[in-house]
């Protein structure tokens, strides 16, 4: 933790479609001479150092090399903050290669193998993601449950009323089938297991899903007050959504996994 480090994949006209990146690395003496843009960026500006994937050979996957840009790097500069609908406390901007020049030393493995390299990053992220989703479902949940028994309607607390009870029994169940998923993929991981891709698509896929679900049915069971910023949930809300677009859309994760299915 010496140094903070940002992935740069995603372009202006290329996110799911990642093979058709357009940012160039170009060999020029001892050097490469990057030229290009990566949009949505976390970290954008903040960073240390920068691990981008750049075009070094023809059209799609195979022309891809990975790079590492170092922050002070003449020619890297970075556009404005964006501003989100949540995530607010991560910072996320463009970051732009004008005639940016590294060392040929910062080119990751051989030129040709940056998709590679990209691709399996994503199954740590993808799993990262999923994480980070179980534990801002599970606060969604515990805050729901502790206002369901302190919240009084019709001379009852709520938490005595069946209907509700079987809202949070669902919700933690489905929860804990995500929570499991998860852990699924990370062991795969570990182990490099042949179906890793695919598991880390699956359980990104679910778990995201299931944890906006839980904290959006978390806000309603708060009524109007889970709608006020006085209390978190509006903001556990914002702040998941995002996880279904990140490392991958959860569109992506079915393509992902039925491409896996489907391999001969």
């Amino acid at each position: 933790m010496e140094l903070i480090a940002s992935y740069c994949l995603t372009e202006p006209s290329a996110g799911s479609d990642a093979a058709s990146l357009t940012t160039s690395a170009r060999r020029d003496g001892d050097a490469y001479v990057l030229n290009g843009s990566k949009a949505f960026i976390s970290g954008g500006g903040f960073s240390d150092v920068y691990v981008v994937m750049a075009r070094t050979g023809g059209a799609g996957p195979k022309g891809v090399s990975t790079f590492i840009v170092e922050k002070d790097s003449p020619g890297l500069s970075f556009g404005a903050q964006e501003r989100k609908m949540g995530w607010n406390a991560q910072p996320t901007a463009q970051v732009n290669f004008d005639d940016c020049r590294i060392p040929e030393a910062n080119l990751v493995g051989v030129e040709g193998q940056g998709f590679n390299i990209a691709m399996s990053g994503l199954n740590g992220g993808r799993v990262n993601i999923a994480s980070c989703s179980l534990g801002g479902a599970a606060f969604a949940l515990e805050t729901a449950t502790a206002y369901l028994k302190t919240r009084k309607q019709f001379g009852r607390p709520l938490s005595d009323f069946q209907a509700l009870q079987f809202k949070l029994a669902d919700m933690a169940t489905e929860l804990e089938a995500a929570r499991l998923m998860v852990r699924r993929a990370a062991h795969a991981i570990d182990v490099s297991a042949p179906d890793t891709i695919k598991l880390c698509a699956m359980a990104k896929r679910f778990a995201t899903d299931v944890a906006f679900n839980v904290a959006n049915d978390a806000l309603q069971l708060h009524g109007g007050y889970g709608y006020l910023r006085d209390f978190p949930l509006e903001r556990i809300v914002r702040d998941l959504r995002v996880h279904q677009i990140l490392e991958g859309t959860n569109e992506i994760m079915r393509v992902v996994v039925a491409r896996e299915l489907l391999r001969p």
